[in-house]
């Protein structure tokens, strides 16, 4: 049996892992859970790798695998970091444009550029290639594109420069959601993004980076996180 902790704990990372494709990071399960200390979350986190709930993928930033779910939580919709991120050279020619929503065909999305993860950068081109995604990580709603990051701002949220990240189209966002944020009408750049009343606070998961407070009225969501490619 798990603790209503170690129930909260695995609870709180399938939640944002099925919402974002990304795990949150410690110190957002710190204060999740209103703890005093990441100790305390690296002993919760330890206790249901050893009861088999989740799995620490190795040579990975904070990669975790949610492997099953308790009865408690069995209505919830599960989610793995693994699907979200697929390891593997681009290939030479792309699969005809599938249904999103088909298990195990894929749908062609265009690479409008490259994001910044670090200081803003321009972020569209005018001839786009297109990369192969699997149609499980997309949603059946919206439509959606993919950029290439640039930088390391994001790293602690698993997002690698080079990185290929697939964004729902979206002009809204909730707290805690990464987005493609657009600043003063022509820069973009992917954080977390969080409203403070008239103030809109962009994140970096990257310690050597602060984060950057501005106007609402000076930045436009133009899409959300929803998966993430790796290529080698």
């Amino acid at each position: 049996m798990l603790t209503k902790k170690q129930l909260d704990l695995l609870d709180f990372i399938n939640k944002r892992m099925a919402r974002d494709g990304v795990p949150p990071s410690f110190d957002e399960m710190k204060e999740a859970l209103d703890l005093r200390s990441k100790s305390g979350i690296h002993r919760l986190i330890t206790a249901l790798e050893e009861r088999g709930f989740i799995r620490r993928l190795a040579h990975r930033a904070r990669a975790i695998e949610i492997v099953k779910l308790p009865d408690a939580l069995a209505g919830t919709p599960q989610a793995g970091f693994q699907p979200q991120v697929i390891d593997g050279d681009r290939p030479d020619t792309l699969p005809a444009r599938a249904h999103p929503l088909e298990p195990g065909l894929s749908t062609e999305l265009p690479i409008l550029g490259r994001i910044a993860a670090g200081v803003p950068i321009e972020a569209i081109n005018d001839n786009p290639p297109a990369i192969s995604v699997p149609g499980q990580m997309l949603s059946g709603r919206g439509k959606h594109y993919a950029l290439e990051v640039k930088g390391d701002s994001m790293i602690d949220a698993g997002i690698n420069d080079g990185d290929v990240v697939v964004i729902l189209e979206t002009s809204s966002a909730d707290n805690g959601d990464i987005v493609v944020a657009q600043v003063d009408g022509y820069e973009a750049t992917l954080k977390r993004y969080r409203r403070d009343g008239d103030r809109v606070v962009l994140e970096a998961a990257n310690p050597a980076y602060e984060p950057r407070v501005l106007p609402a009225g000076q930045v436009a969501v133009q899409g959300r996180l929803v998966g993430l490619i790796r290529t080698y």
